[in-house]
């Protein structure tokens, strides 16, 4: 391989991991400061929402088709939402209406088994990433191994680097073993339902208005969450690159990744 082909790979694979990165870091941030605002405590949040972004970010990168069908579906069935609902924004109630939206366009737009084994395959991954991920940084982050305060963009950098590292190492084996099962023929419209559930979530803190009672004004902890968030997706990206690069130099790039686009 010529060395211009070489830096052109390295520069395509910074832009993917950073803008991975990046979505995941904006995902983790949003649902951290959502489940701690709706009173969940202690390290539930960080590994809830590491979880979350992880089977986001993993969806959107390798069953790009699947998430994307997900992600219309969810944005059309959340302003068919608003429209009708504008008054009262419930979490729950916009949540599953998106959901269900994506899940009926998944099975509407379905590209077979294979493909739907490898959405499934590919955000389980994803699940199980970020739990190994939110559980490591839970564990450093109580032991109190670092006496100062960790920054918000260091934590969303450390996570990342976890993840992309677990997914990297784990997704090529799992893609396969899940292909041929029955049961993942459905992976493809559920892969599209969770997307589109997450779309909805987001709109729902665009609104900033609930029937629990949680709104957007000056003093609320969602408009620090609309701050954290470009910091949440700049740490993501920073840690999504410098991972990328070290696992293209120990030859686990992306010469032999397989996106379903």
């Amino acid at each position: 391989m010529s060395l211009l082909k070489k830096l052109a790979q390295a520069v395509l694979m910074l832009f993917i991991w950073g803008l991975a990165g990046g979505v995941f870091g904006a995902v983790f941030v949003s649902m951290r400061y959502m489940l701690g605002d709706l009173g969940f405590e202690s390290w539930y949040p960080l590994l809830i929402g590491s979880c979350a972004a992880a089977m986001t970010t993993a969806a959107l990168y390798s069953a790009m088709f699947v998430a994307l069908v997900g992600a219309a579906a969810g944005v059309l069935a959340s302003i068919a939402y608003l429209m009708l609902y504008l008054q009262v924004v419930d979490l729950a109630i916009i949540t599953g209406v998106a959901a269900g939206a994506g899940l009926i366009a998944g099975l509407f737009f379905n590209r077979g088994p294979e493909a739907n084994a490898r959405a499934f395959g590919v955000t389980l991954t994803g699940l199980l990433a970020g739990a190994g991920a939110g559980l490591a940084i839970s564990i450093v982050i109580a032991l109190q191994l670092y006496a100062k305060p960790i920054d918000d963009m260091v934590v969303v950098a450390g996570v990342v680097a976890l993840v992309g590292t677990l997914f990297q190492l784990n997704q090529h084996w799992m893609t396969r073993g899940f292909a041929g099962w029955p049961w993942t023929r459905l992976g493809g419209p559920l892969v599209a339902a969770w997307i589109a559930g997450v779309v909805g979530v987001g709109v729902w803190l665009m609104v900033g208005t609930t029937s629990a009672g949680l709104e957007l004004d000056a003093g609320s902890s969602l408009k620090g969450l609309f701050e954290q968030i470009p910091t949440g997706s700049l740490g993501g990206a920073v840690g999504g690159a410098v991972t990328g690069l070290l696992l293209e130099l120990l030859g686990f790039g992306l010469a032999d990744e397989k996106h379903d686009i």
